[in-house]
């Protein structure tokens, strides 16, 4: 296939991108500012985009959008994180739609705070959207896509839960804290984490270019979402260290504001039922194994 990705070098982009080139895959890179060979220009930012770059691309997986956790949420910051998500996807989609061949799918990142958080409520992906700032984008974010969908493109919206990798995202944060003994559960620890280990989103991805009956919303999570305290004891385990030093909700709040609230104090626990249904297999389903696996260098 010939595939277009925006986010190209992101985490899950360059990932991404490595996987679909090994197994010979053209790929395009949708950039900001200059190109280089194998890549186009785009601004996610325009009121419009030229697709005509994009004439003789099969798929597009749109992975760009501001870092949610880079800094304290305040109005400007939240702006931005929404406007990246929305507007990014909203002239894509037109962009795409407006082609005379388009591509026959589109596949775009969304993130389980879609659901807000629901205690121990099991979500599927049929459940309702949630309540605060990141429900609410993320609503906003997938409901972006519709012009590509009414297109008659396939479009598939990726829920996208906590990626592991000691490269980048939540796992790399949390490393050194732990290795210097110093990790530990956050708030009560009963809250759920829905987390998915990189190579499975990767996997979920090709998955998901590959099978022409899927199509909506798609969480990519591991089948065992675990609780925070639960996630802490493992990880610790794996790395051999304590994790006897927890953050009451109160710090959290007062160190992160109301990010607190929604990325670490906040209990989403989601199956993803549309991968299973259609026959993926999970690489790293356990969490125990997935950690030694991720970190067996460490």
């Amino acid at each position: 296939m010939h595939i277009a990705v925006t986010g190209s070098h992101g985490l899950v982009g360059t990932a991404m991108i490595s996987a679909m080139t090994k197994v010979e895959h053209q790929v395009t890179r949708l950039v900001r500012g200059q190109t280089g060979v194998g890549s186009v220009v785009w601004d996610p930012t325009a009121e419009s985009f030229d697709s005509s770059v994009l004439q003789g691309v099969d798929a597009v997986v749109h992975l760009a959008g501001e870092n949610i956790a880079s800094s304290r949420w305040t109005s400007q910051v939240k702006e931005r994180i929404r406007r990246s998500r929305v507007q990014g996807t909203r002239i894509l989609a037109e962009g795409l739609a407006a082609m005379p061949t388009p591509p026959q799918i589109f596949i775009s990142a969304s993130a389980i705070g879609y659901y807000g958080d629901c205690g121990d409520e099991l979500l599927a992906e049929d459940s309702p959207a949630g309540n605060g700032f990141l429900a609410d984008t993320a609503l906003q974010w997938e409901a972006a896509t519709q012009p590509a969908s009414d297109a008659g493109i396939r479009v598939v919206r990726m829920r996208i839960g906590v990626i592991l990798s000691p490269r980048g995202g939540a796992l790399a944060k949390m490393l050194l804290p732990f290795k210097l003994g110093a990790g530990g559960r956050v708030g009560n620890g009963r809250q759920w984490w829905s987390w998915i280990a990189l190579d499975d989103v990767v996997g979920a991805i090709r998955h998901l270019l590959s099978n022409d009956a899927i199509s909506g919303p798609v969480n990519v999570v591991s089948p065992n979402p675990v609780s925070n305290s639960v996630f802490t004891k493992i990880l610790g385990r794996v790395l051999k260290r304590p994790t006897i030093f927890p953050m009451p909700a109160v710090v959290a709040r007062i160190v992160l504001g109301e990010m607190a609230n929604e990325l670490l104090l906040a209990s989403t626990r989601v199956q993803p039922e549309r991968l299973l249904e259609t026959g993926y297999q999970f690489q790293q389903p356990e969490l125990s194994a997935a950690l030694q696996c991720l970190l067996k260098n460490s």
